[in-house]
Parts: structure tokens; C-alpha cells; sequence
């Protein structure tokens, strides 16, 4: 496959970050290469295990899935970042390109199917749509992880119809949360998005927050939300239900 060296570079994809999942070493690097002088931040994976690992635990403008991986297979990546409700756009790579594979790959959650070999314009361009399908949805203004509502414009909070009074630090690291519910967040990820802090400033910030947080988010209620994922970060999460 040759690679293209004079890439166009897309409008406005400066800042956005494209998981390109991967086991064929040349081709990941003729994608990646590609997207990296097209504009995108890009980062890599080999193996299916790693790739939905990483999909889960970091946020992306979209993903490039390879459909035979080894470890786990591309659309079971895919299913199971849409079974979390991870609605991140999926172009799906495969040889199989019967129309039988590609209904198999859109109905596992794939947004779009492309057959190997492939023209790199031609995948640009598909991601490229991706990304403005995912805009024209417009902004997202109403949060909701169970009975936990957020309000970005107005910046109120409730649970059960409960008001919390949040200050505005803990009103970011929720809404942080809650963008990525049923997803490990992990420290790194709150110092970088929340703070600002591009590297472990060796404080203790976070865990004071998250402690003031779970106070008003959990104390006066029977199910926690908020739990801490042990040597990992932390997560917010729906509540299993009672049983019976």
C-alpha cells in the first residue's frame, strides 16, 4: 500500500483525537501517518484488548477499528463501547467486503464501513463526515446518569429532584464524569481536563474534591454513583437495581 505524502489537511481537525486499532504494523503507520499531517492528534493500538481498553478510558473524536484483531475482534469493540454507551463514531476496516460483512459491522454500532485496500483520501474523507455528522447533532446542553441531571447552561445540578449546591471546580469534575460515565477515569485525564495540569503536580487536589463531591452526591442516598476504581481512578456509574 502506498502511502501518500501530500496529504490535504482537514478543516478544523487541528485538536482532535483519532484511536486507530490496528494489528497490521504497516498499515497502522500509513493511517497514522496520514492523519497525524492531516491535523489530528492520533493514537495507537495493536491488539483488540488494548484498543477497547483505550477506547473506554480516554475520550476521542473518533475511532478506526480493523475488524480481525487479535485478543478481541473489532466489532466486538465496537458492540461493547456501544452496549456503555459510548457513542464515539467507528469507521470499521476490513477485507471482508461482501454485503453480508458490511451489514455485520454497521449493526454491531460501526458508522461506517470501508474495504481493505482503500485509498487513504478516501478514509480521510470518511472521517471526515463522521465528524460532521457528530456536530450537526449540536451542542449537548442536558447531562443524565441515572437520577443525576446536570444543566450546562444554567449550571444547575439535581438528584432525585434534589438541588446540589456545587461549586464550580466540583461542577467541572462532575460534568468531567458524567461525559464519560461508566468509563475509568483516571487521574492523569482529571488533572489534564479539569485542571489543566499537564503533569502530577504530587497533591492531593483531587482526592479532596472528589471526597467534597461524593458528600453531596451520595451521602443522602441509598445507591452511590460515584465510586473509586482501586489502583485505576474513578468512575461514575449507574446503580444496579434493587433485586426483588
Amino acid at each position: 500500500m502506498q502511502f501518500i505524502s501530500a496529504v490535504r489537511r482537514s478543516q478544523g481537525s487541528d485538536g482532535m483525537r483519532i484511536l486507530v486499532i490496528e494489528d497490521d504494523a504497516s498499515v497502522l503507520d500509513y493511517i497514522s501517518r496520514g492523519l497525524r499531517e492531516s491535523g489530528f492528534a492520533v493514537d495507537q493500538s495493536a491488539d483488540g484488548k488494548d484498543g477497547l481498553y483505550k477506547a473506554s478510558a480516554e475520550a476521542y473524536d473518533a475511532l478506526v477499528v480493523d475488524r480481525m484483531l487479535p485478543g478481541v475482534d473489532g466489532l466486538t469493540i465496537v458492540r461493547t463501547l456501544r452496549g456503555a454507551e459510548n457513542h464515539t463514531p467507528a469507521l470499521i476496516l476490513s477485507a471482508l467486503g461482501e454485503v453480508d460483512d458490511r451489514v455485520k459491522g454497521l449493526r454491531a454500532g460501526g458508522d461506517d464501513y470501508l474495504v481493505k485496500p482503500f485509498a487513504f483520501a478516501e478514509l480521510l474523507a470518511r472521517i471526515e463526515a463522521l465528524l460532521r455528522r457528530k456536530e450537526s447533532a449540536g451542542p449537548v446542553t442536558r447531562l443524565r446518569v441515572a437520577d443525576l441531571e446536570m444543566d450546562l447552561l444554567s449550571h444547575k445540578v439535581a438528584r432525585a429532584g434534589k438541588s446540589l449546591n456545587l461549586q464550580p471546580r466540583e461542577f467541572r469534575l462532575l460534568e468531567y464524569l458524567m461525559k464519560h460515565a461508566g468509563q475509568v477515569v483516571t487521574r492523569t485525564m482529571l488533572l489534564e481536563n479539569v485542571w489543566d495540569y499537564h503533569f502530577d503536580p504530587q497533591t492531593n487536589v483531587i482526592d479532596v474534591h472528589i471526597s467534597r463531591l461524593r458528600q453531596k452526591l451520595d451521602k443522602e442516598f441509598e445507591r452511590p454513583l460515584l465510586k473509586t476504581v482501586r489502583g485505576a481512578g474513578y468512575m461514575l456509574e449507574e446503580p444496579e437495581p434493587v433485586a426483588g
